[in-house]
């Protein structure tokens, strides 16, 4: 049987059906960068060179470049930190994105699990134990979309510690209010970020950790020679430049239209986890395994939840697309949860678009 923590979302797809599954943004990527991707094509006889784009990201986030390690997506940042540490007492907060899990018990480390409550799933730093010298946390964190605020993350660093924070998805929210990316002053501090996600690189492989210059080393001790290719290179000058970062925070607005629009058209029934952030939502229904079954011959793939820890079978995390699209899915929805009432169901579901006041 496969190890439930690497079960992905494109293990949700196949061919015919509307991906609800992923949280790559739709229409992506861009024209102007699909055209730096085809000029890097030049390039790529001679071995890649990393100091432009390290270069980039550390001015994108006001770093040195001796804090930035790139890497083969935000899954090599988790591997390459496995692999540098030894930790004697991990914790992973759950529910959260796997692969940070799944990377150090691979490398031969045993974790343990801080399970958040439901159903708002929000962290409390006093929960975790104060000798833990490895803590492992997503903010906002896939697959709950919920943002914890920044001061409660930033609390959670102390000396003798490092603490992994996944900002895989923190572009998708305006204005990044909760990212630590920028913050040197936090002992022991590793930022993990991806720009697949938001650029529609998921197949290119680009991302990059933002971590104290004795931190980075060691993880790129770990990690082999050329790591990323010369168009994922272009790729991170691209999409760090000024521009780029205020063209993602604009999708990220729109963003916070369309999740709210899909909160809007769901059917009763459906209970909104917790109070969603980012390009996801992370939904209950009963019989949950069937609906999703029948999702799937309605022509829908969406994210089972039982393979997150803390989350059950009735537990679907379904990506925020065009307002269209998610009424289309919810009216199919509320025909599965509810077959003997024709036509549109009204909900009064919905959420704030806006960020809370907190996490800024």
């Amino acid at each position: 049987m496969t190890d439930p923590l690497l079960h992905h979302g494109d293990d949700e797809l196949a061919p015919g059906l509307v991906d609800l599954a992923v949280n790559v943004r739709t229409g992506t990527p861009p024209p102007w960068l699909r055209e730096v991707l085809r000029a890097a094509l030049d390039g790529v006889a001679a071995y890649p060179d990393a100091r432009p784009a390290r270069a980039a990201v550390a001015a994108a986030h006001g770093r040195d470049p001796a804090e930035v390690l790139l890497t083969a997506g935000a899954a090599e940042a988790f591997v390459l930190a496995a692999r540098a540490l030894a930790p004697r007492r991990a914790v992973v907060v759950h529910p959260s994105f796997t692969e940070p899990e799944a990377a150090l018990r691979a490398a031969g480390h045993p974790v343990e699990r801080l399970l958040l409550d439901p159903p708002a799933y929000r962290l409390d730093p006093t929960a975790v134990p104060a000798d833990a010298d490895l803590v492992v946390l997503g903010n906002p964190t896939n697959p709950t979309s919920v943002l914890h605020p920044h001061r409660d993350v930033a609390a959670l660093a102390r000396t003798g510690r490092v603490l992994l924070v996944d900002e895989a998805f923190a572009d998708t929210v305006p204005g990044e209010p909760a990212s630590l990316a920028g913050r040197t002053d936090l002992p022991g501090l590793l930022v993990v970020r991806s720009l697949t996600k938001t650029w529609g690189l998921a197949g290119l492989r680009v991302g990059y950790a933002l971590a104290p210059a004795d931190l980075v080393a060691a993880m790129a001790a770990a990690q082999p020679h050329w790591p990323l290719s010369t168009p994922a290179l272009a790729a991170a000058v691209a999409c760090t430049t000024e521009a780029a970062r205020a063209e993602a925070d604009a999708a990220a607005r729109e963003l916070a239209g369309h999740r709210a629009a899909l909160l809007a058209a769901l059917p009763p029934g459906v209970a909104v986890v917790g109070e969603p952030a980012s390009s996801f939502v992370l939904l209950r229904v009963a019989g949950g395994a069937r609906v999703r079954a029948a999702l799937r011959d309605r022509g829908w793939a969406v994210r089972r939840g039982d393979t997150f820890p803390g989350l059950s079978p009735d537990h679907l995390r379904v990506a925020v697309r065009d307002p269209a699209t998610s009424r289309a899915f919810a009216a199919d929805l509320a025909a599965i949860l509810c077959p003997e009432i024709p036509g549109p169901i009204p909900t009064t579901t919905s959420l704030p678009a806006a960020v809370p006041e907190e996490h800024r």
